[in-house]
Order: structure tokens, then C-alpha cells, then sequence
């Protein structure tokens, strides 16, 4: 959880080390901790009221003069004081209105009101809703013990609900325990990838692999989730009986699980898509997916071959380019990347003093994360249907997104019109996953880097050829190819009432549920990271699975409280769910014909993403509504 600095030593030294760890706050998260403190209003107003951050720019300046940040630092620094010596504050708990003014003033710009509800639980000002189950025989199937998995095992302790994990990895953490690849990393800001009642001190802005998954393994530790997981167990079917309303989960070796109620976990990145490309199996040299990656491979010195240039392409490309012999990406289309001047950067002890002395500053900063990296850019995604130029962008301000990611590209590459040619994306901005720049562009600068605008014909068994006919030699094939994000659940046999297959129900690349959660024909099956749950607009999915498991354990504890044998969501609220859903996103830029993406299926229905704003769905899942379902009494 890092180092935990309070109050220390002598009055004198406690406040010279408060003092020097304030150069490094966030000052516009400062403001409303002031007013919080001190109940002082002239901190609301100017010249005390920070700009709004340019894109997704931290903006610790917060625009002030130096005399206005020196003045805002001196005044923390005594309320802290004043707080340690017993004074309380004047603003513990701010709600409503009042929270939303103070938000407004954080991020520097107009902050809705429907999101003071949302970060008054993330931020502990309201107690987030807790409830236990009453003695009950109804018990939990948790397969996964990733993100989701975990969170879910935690919740379901907490109300009561006895519940084992099935987890096909010999630890936890999911894709995490799974992307071991070179660069491998979070693109959302470390402080917001946290669950929101688990925060660390990390060490990066934006966390690396190891430190992710070691802070997986810290949850699971914190919440003692060890002795309820079964490792090294992976899920080959599971089928339910509508006599007793139990799920039974069969194993690869042979157990079997019976329980009222099945969770899956799985996540949606989950499973890596390795496309049949001709000549797979003659390549004499190594060839893995990046999920797949071996421990023994060395690429020092040695011919290497990318193929894809989506999210995991672009953090192995920079961090193997200085060592191979010569690297060659091959990219069917090019991303738009967003500068980020933290990517790398390590975050300074004196933040985490910051943290864990000032109070409610790390609330702020992660508010300000929130908003930043969550919402605030869903507006820009809505389709104008009078824009002039429908071809590059969906509306004005989209179209103002792409002039400054363009002048960023031509920027990085300046003196390459050859790379500025096959870098500038032709769709529009955040059509597909948009990506941070953890140097790209500069590595595609290096003299043994060669950037190919080319899918794969074929593997040869030396190297392969593109769909132009060009021939790259190469040593090893790295297959930077995605996953199989529309096969929710696959390759589990999931048999419902009447036996019918989910994979039948859905098809192969059509999935549906009701808030990606639940399906009719499946009573007591409920998912996470489900269809239609992936952020597209930017966020933390852990978000996300706060919200789907605090839904999912609201309902379970209903069914112990009214003793009922199961809960069916009802086919026409899922109809009307996804008619929504899908009405959304024709009005969304996902369903631009310009560019392909993994949200959507062949028939260009957006199958993974959501089309709602976060807080619309923290509000939509925030309690289970009984009249959704079809219940059946009886324990």
C-alpha cells in the first residue's frame, strides 16, 4: 500500500517535510480540500478558482499566478496543522449541491449534478449501500479471480453469502497474472485503476504490469481470497436445474460444483484471437500471441516481426525496439494516440505524503481523474447529423480532437512525411480504443524500425509476406492480435432452462444482456464485463465492476431476504434494453463506416461497448429492481 507518512517528529520538522511535499501537490485538488477544512468561502471564488485541464492533463498549476499557488500551499499547510492538533473539519461530508460547486470548481468547468451522487460514495462522503443477507443456503460460483472475480468475492463475504472461486490461473489477477509482454501496463491513471475503498501509493502515474498485479495480490491478501479460490481450475461447462434452481460447474479435472447462484468473471480480454493465417504452422523461427508470451524467448539482436498495431503492439514496439536486431510492424490501420507527458514518469514521495497526510486530497485527485479520464469526452462522441465532414470526424468538437492529434503526429514525426503518411488515422478520433503515447512515434523514428501499412497474406517458414507481397525475414513473429471479445464466457458450455446453449442463444459474435449482466433462459447467472460493458470513451473498468457487482449482490441479498429459488430477468426488459442500447449507438461514432474496430460485430452492431456515460450506468445498476425479473419461491 506504500509508505504511510503522518504526523511525525516535532511540530517543526512535521512541517517543513508538509510544507516541501506541497511543491508537489495538484493544486486544483488543493482548493476544495481548503474549503473543506476551513469552511473559508473565498476559496470558492476568484482568484482561487483553477482553469480546466487541456485534454487529460493533470494541470497540477491549475493556471494560478506563483503568488496565488504559494498563498493556497501556506493556507493547506496551516489547516493541516490545525486538523492535527484536533480542530475538525469545517466541511467533512459535502453532498448535492454543495459537492457539485466544489467539483466544479476542482475540474475548472461545468460538473452535472447527477455526479455528486456517484463521487460522494467514491469519495466515502456517503456511505456506499452495504447489506447483509439473512441466514441463507444460497451459495456463489465465482468463476475468474481477476479484477471482477475478486471484487465479487469480497462483496459476497461482506453480505454474507457463502461462495468459492474457480480460477483457471495458479494466482490471481487475470490478465494480468496472464500479460507478461515487455511494456506491459495500464493507459488509465494509476490512482483511478484502484478499487475505490483500496488505494495505493504507486509508484508510476500510469502502473506497469508487475506493479498492477502485485497490487492484485495485495487485495486478495487484504481480503484473506485465497482460502476461498480453488487454483489451477478451469471451467469446462456449467448447467442449470430448473427443479432445484442450482447451477453445477464442471472442472477440466473431473470436480464438480453445485451452487444457486453462478458469477462469471472471465473479462473480455480474456481469450487471445489468433487469426488462420495460411503457413502458421511452417514458421521455423518463434511465434506467440503477446498474451502467450514465453519466458524464455531473448529477442537481443534478432529479426522481429509485429503483427498488429492496437493497444498491446504499442507498449512492446517501444520497450523491445533498443534491443532487437531489426523490427517490423505490420499495421492494417493506424491509432490515434494522445500525448501524455506522465506516461513514464514516477510519482514523487512527497505525493504519497500528500496522500496519506492532507485529508481529502486523495479523494480530490482522484475525482479530478474521474472526470478527466471518464465522462467528460462522451459529449464530443455524439453524432451532429448536419457536420459538413462526416467522412473525418462526427461533429465539431471531434473535429477539433483530430486537428490536435494530427499537429501531435506531424509533431513526433517531423522531418517523416513518409510515417506521417501511414500514422494519421482516416477515421475519427476515439472510433477505435484511443491510445497513450508511450513513444511510438519516436521509436518508429529508429533506423532498425520499419513500419509496413500491410495486413498478413502469409506465414512462410522464414518469415512472412504482406497482403502487398511484401517479404520480411524474420526470426520471431509476435501476433499483436486482440482477443475473441464477442465469444462472451467461451469456451465454457453454459445450458440454461430447458437446456438451451448460450453460445446458441447469442451466436457467435451477438451477445446481450440485460445491463451486460443478465440473460433470459438463465436464471441465477449473472455476468461482469459482460456485452456492452467495455469502455470505449475512457475510464476505469474497475468502475464498471463496482457497479455490476453491487448490483449482482443486491439481488442475491433479496433472494435470501424473500427466500427465493431464482430470479430470471424478464425478455422484454432485456428487449428494451438493448433496443436502447443499440438506438445509442447509432447515434455514437462507433458505427462510423470509415474505420473497423473489436466493438462491433460483422453486421457493424456495437457488441462490446457502452453507450452510456459512466454515471448513467453507476445509476442504472446502483439497485436491483425485483420487477425486472421472474421470481420463483422457494429456497
Amino acid at each position: 500500500m506504500g509508505d504511510a507518512v503522518g504526523a511525525t517528529g516535532s511540530a517543526g520538522s512535521g512541517r517543513v517535510e508538509l510544507v516541501e511535499a506541497l511543491e508537489h501537490a495538484n493544486l486544483p485538488s488543493l482548493v476544495p480540500v481548503l474549503h473543506q477544512l476551513t469552511g473559508d468561502e473565498r476559496w470558492l471564488h476568484d482568484p482561487y478558482r483553477p482553469t480546466r485541464s487541456r485534454g487529460m492533463d493533470d494541470n497540477d498549476s491549475g493556471g494560478f499566478a506563483p503568488e496565488v499557488g504559494a498563498e493556497i500551499r501556506a493556507a493547506v499547510a496551516d489547516a493541516v496543522e490545525q486538523y492535527e492538533a484536533g480542530r475538525a473539519p469545517a466541511v467533512p461530508a459535502p453532498t448535492g449541491e454543495r459537492l457539485r460547486e466544489l467539483l466544479e470548481l476542482a475540474n475548472g468547468e461545468p460538473t452535472p449534478i447527477e455526479y455528486a451522487d456517484m463521487l460522494a460514495e467514491d469519495m466515502g462522503f456517503v456511505p456506499a449501500p452495504a447489506r447483509t443477507a439473512p441466514p441463507t443456503e444460497i451459495t456463489a460460483v465465482i468463476i475468474g479471480a481477476g479484477v471482477s472475480g475478486m471484487l465479487a468475492a469480497i462483496r459476497l463475504a461482506e453480505a454474507g453469502i457463502e461462495h468459492v472461486v474457480l480460477e483457471k490461473n495458479d494466482d490471481v489477477g487475470g490478465g494480468w497474472y496472464e500479460n507478461t509482454y515487455p511494456g506491459a501496463g495500464v493507459d488509465t491513471p494509476s490512482h483511478l485503476y484502484s478499487y475505490s475503498f483500496f488505494p495505493r501509493n504507486w509508484s508510476t502515474h500510469f502502473g506497469k504490469r508487475d506493479e498492477v498485479q502485485q497490487y492484485l495480490r495485495d487485495v486478495a491478501d487484504g481480503h484473506e481470497l485465497r482460502e476461498r479460490i480453488e487454483f489451477g481450475t478451469e471451467v469446462v461447462e456449467a448447467v442449470h436445474d430448473e427443479e432445484s434452481g442450482n447451477w453445477t460447474t464442471r472442472t477440466a479435472d473431473g470436480r464438480a460444483f453445485v451452487s444457486r447462484i453462478l458469477i462469471s468473471a472471465t473479462g473480455a480480454l480474456n481469450r487471445p484471437r489468433v487469426p488462420a493465417i495460411p503457413g502458421l504452422d511452417t514458421f521455423t523461427g518463434r511465434i506467440f500471441h503477446t498474451a502467450q508470451w514465453p519466458d524464455d524467448v531473448d529477442l537481443d539482436g534478432r529479426r522481429v516481426a509485429v503483427v498488429g498495431a492496437g493497444a498491446s503492439a504499442m507498449q512492446v514496439v517501444p520497450a523491445v525496439a533498443a534491443t532487437v536486431g531489426h523490427l517490423t510492424v505490420l499495421q492494417r490501420s493506424p491509432q490515434w494516440i494522445a500525448p501524455n507527458d506522465v506516461y513514464f514518469a514516477p510519482i514523487d514521495r512527497a505525493v504519497h505524503l500528500l496522500m496519506d497526510r492532507v485529508p481529502f486530497y486523495r479523494h480530490w485527485y482522484r475525482a479530478r481523474l474521474s472526470w478527466n479520464f471518464n465522462d467528460r469526452v462522451h459529449p464530443s462522441l455524439q453524432v451532429d447529423p448536419a457536420w459538413e465532414h462526416p467522412q473525418r470526424s462526427v461533429n465539431a468538437v471531434n473535429d477539433a480532437h483530430r486537428r490536435v492529434f494530427t499537429r501531435y503526429i506531424e509533431s513526433e514525426l517531423e522531418g517523416r512525411p513518409d510515417l506521417v503518411e501511414k500514422s494519421v488515422p482516416g477515421y475519427p478520433p476515439f472510433g477505435k480504443r484511443m491510445l497513450l503515447d508511450n513513444g511510438w512515434y519516436r521509436t518508429l523514428r529508429r533506423e532498425n524500425v520499419e513500419l509496413l501499412t500491410e495486413g498478413v497474406a502469409e506465414i512462410t517458414p522464414t518469415g512472412l509476406r504482406g497482403d502487398d507481397g511484401t517479404e520480411v525475414e524474420a526470426d520471431v513473429i509476435i501476433l499483436a492480435t486482440g482477443f475473441h471479445t464477442h465469444r462472451y464466457l467461451w469456451p465454457i458450455e453454459v445450458r440454461g432452462r430447458d437446456g438451451a446453449r448460450l453460445a446458441d442463444v447469442w451466436g457467435d459474435q451477438d451477445a446481450r444482456a440485460h445491463l451486460g449482466i443478465t440473460v433470459p433462459g438463465f436464471p441465477n447467472l449473472f455476468l461482469t464485463c459482460g456485452p456492452g460493458t467495455v469502455l470505449g470513451h475512457g475510464g476505469s473498468f474497475i468502475t464498471i465492476a463496482e457497479c455490476q457487482v453491487r448490483y449482482i449482490t443486491d439481488l442475491v441479498v433479496t433472494m435470501a431476504e424473500k427466500g427465493l429459488r431464482t430470479v430470471e430477468v424478464r425478455p422484454e426488459v432485456e428487449d428494451d434494453y438493448t433496443r436502447r442500447h443499440d438506438e445509442a449507438h447509432a447515434r455514437m461514432l462507433w458505427t462510423h463506416p470509415g474505420m473497423t474496430n473489436w466493438y462491433r460485430n460483422a453486421d457493424g452492431r456495437v457488441v462490446s461497448t457502452m453507450p452510456w456515460r459512466i454515471v448513467d450506468y453507476w445509476r442504472m445498476t446502483h439497485e436491483a429492481d425485483l420487477a425486472d425479473y421472474r421470481v420463483v419461491p422457494g429456497v
